[in-house]
């Protein structure tokens, strides 16, 4: 349900931006270590999306983009040096790949890593994910609250979604929070 709510917003909002990030974390299902690669738009701080799986290949990097290049064109895209996304960005977005070189680099991939920290001090509290399909809901639980609930410091008190043009009458929010509760 989580889902059909954000999908329902998404294409009112904005993701042309000047910068999208990408980076890929570790997190466990049943004991077995599985990956979740994410994209973020900087300027919004929205997660674009995610994908689950338990491969690190350039396979998994062409589906998470071909999960997000619906969403906008951003001028570039930032990620780190592992191979897998050199040739995805390049099939899927074609659009300029910058990889960082360090964390002290002029051009960084901080957002994410940091958003990476925040993900992952909340997964701590799970102590990894007893199965695929609760993993996946459960990640789209976060990623929901992420976008469309928190308010960042960063964004002057705003939300992901509202930076990228979520306005919401009384009324719809009223809806969206009864679907929600």
């Amino acid at each position: 349900m989580w889902q059909n709510i954000s999908l329902e917003l998404i294409p009112a909002l904005d993701f042309n931006s000047d910068e999208w990030h990408a980076d890929e974390i570790v997190v466990k299902i049943n004991g077995v270590r599985h990956y979740i690669w994410f994209v973020i738009d900087s300027e919004t701080r929205f997660v674009l999306g995610f994908h689950l799986s338990p491969r690190r290949n350039s396979p998994q990097a062409f589906t998470t983009f071909e999960s997000v290049k619906h969403l906008g064109k951003p001028n570039s895209i930032v990620t780190d040096r592992y191979y897998a996304y050199n040739t995805s960005i390049k099939a899927v977005l074609d659009i300029p790949h910058t990889k960082v070189e360090s964390f002290r680099a002029e051009t960084n991939n901080n957002l994410i890593e940091c958003f990476n920290k925040q993900f992952k001090v909340w997964y701590k509290t799970k102590n990894g994910f007893c199965n695929f399909d609760s993993a996946n809901n459960l990640i789209t639980t976060f990623v929901f609250f992420f976008n469309f609930v928190r308010p960042h410091m960063s964004l002057n008190g705003l939300t992901s979604a509202q930076v990228a043009g979520l306005s919401l009458t009384a009324k719809q929010q009223r809806k969206y929070l009864n679907l929600v509760a």
